[in-house]
């Protein structure tokens, strides 16, 4: 796994300069977080810039970490993935160390919209308030990051379907896990499904860090954020050796290339 996150931080480097993840990866989230944000200021509702505000900002180390299944694909288009697995190690926790930057970079990205923006809407943090809401913005990145990794498994044979899959998934937790609208505006079946993502615990509990609530109701929900986090890891090991690891060791088949 420290090898897999060497090669991350190396992959990383090669993607972006500070240049290019400041002003293009970092500007487009933040426009993203603005633009949903803007939108508020048209509803009559009370209350709703901060909402949206909260919700966006946060929402922006999923989009980061969600990256996960497009990378996870390029192990195959580079022909590593091969090598791996049929190393005598156990390649799991290298498939899992693989992409840690993107959480890294997931944290970033939505402290500085978190306490970079929200002071403009209305949302603003003491002293007191800064350490829970870098600790959930951490455990929603690697919540999330959990999820990508079993989303990552089931999309390794057809890397067609990698950023499909990604969008698809980032696109249905804004929808569904109460950044725009709450969970209770849907259906009650849907509500019951998203209680399994990390992003819908800790986003109640980043909301209510921001309402100066009491730390039961601030930490409860990390309970359940950290089960479903570790639910979706243990999902993404036991697939990844029953869809890839063992059946290619057997059979012989994965190929080098798509």
């Amino acid at each position: 796994m420290r090898y897999g996150l060497l090669n991350a931080v190396a992959d990383f480097k090669a993607t972006y300069t500070w240049r290019s993840w400041s002003f293009g990866w970092l500007g487009r989230m933040l426009a993203q977080v603005l633009f949903f944000t803007g939108l508020g200021r048209v509803l009559d509702q009370p209350g709703a810039v901060r909402y949206l505000a909260l919700g966006n900002a946060l929402m922006t180390c999923v989009v980061d970490t969600m990256a996960v299944v497009a990378t996870t694909s390029g192990e195959r288009r580079a022909g590593t993935l091969s090598l791996l697995v049929s190393s005598p190690a156990d390649p799991v926790w290298v498939f899992v160390g693989r992409s840690l930057h993107w959480p890294v970079s997931g944290v970033a990205t939505a402290s500085v919209a978190l306490f970079g923006l929200g002071p403009f809407f209305g949302v603003t943090w003491s002293a007191a308030q800064v350490p829970p809401v870098l600790l959930l913005i951490a455990l929603t990145a690697l919540g999330t990051y959990c999820v990508g990794l079993f989303l990552a498994v089931l999309v390794v044979n057809v890397p067609r379907l990698r950023n499909v899959v990604s969008n698809c998934a980032y696109l249905a937790m804004m929808a569904f896990c109460g950044v725009q609208v709450p969970v209770g505006f849907w259906p009650r079946g849907v509500g019951v499904v998203v209680q399994a993502v990390p992003l819908t615990h800790t986003l109640r509990a980043l909301r209510a860090v921001s309402d100066n609530r009491p730390a039961a109701e601030v930490f409860g929900p990390v309970v359940p954020a950290v089960l479903t986090a570790g639910l979706w890891l243990a999902a993404a090991v036991v697939t990844f050796r029953w869809l890839v690891a063992v059946p290619a060791r057997r059979a012989g088949t994965l190929d080098l290339t798509y």
